[in-house]
């Protein structure tokens, strides 16, 4: 009995050249090594922003506790400031109190600047470095 399928082998003598089997394949492998590659890439992507996004949070926590130290300090002298001027007895006492705390705290301002400086780039550098180390991994050097 005659089979009623029209695609069947034995109504349309159809067979697939070599040539075209074996690119057909190649392309097939192909896609899979791509898709291998790219989910290679994803997961360490993934890997990275968990790493960059820890490294953030960790810097946010170092700088926002760097900066409490900083205005407690700064508080503490300016209320002791104010408890110095309580005891002043003359006007040229004052001027000198005032200098004196004034060039101290500009001081301390800079010192702290510098500070928050240096941490911010420490910061960023350690942000950077996961970047840095995915992509040294995914584009290497020309030789």
């Amino acid at each position: 009995m005659a089979s009623t399928d029209p695609f069947s082998a034995s109504i349309i003598p159809f067979e697939v050249p070599e040539q075209m089997r074996a690119f057909a394949e190649k392309g097939v492998s192909q896609a899979r090594d791509n898709y291998a590659k790219f989910k290679d890439v994803a997961e360490s992507h993934n890997g990275t922003i968990e790493a960059v996004f820890t490294t953030v949070s960790k810097g946010a926590s170092e700088y926002s506790a760097k900066l409490m130290e900083m205005m407690k300090a700064n508080t503490t002298a300016n209320l002791d400031f104010a408890q110095q001027l309580f005891g002043i007895k003359s006007p040229s006492e004052a001027v000198e109190l005032w200098t004196s705390h004034t060039r101290k705290q500009y001081e301390t301002f800079t010192a702290q600047a510098k500070e928050l400086t240096e941490l911010t780039q420490k910061i960023a550098t350690e942000t950077a470095e996961p970047i840095k180390a995915n992509a040294s991994k995914l584009f290497k050097p020309a030789a």
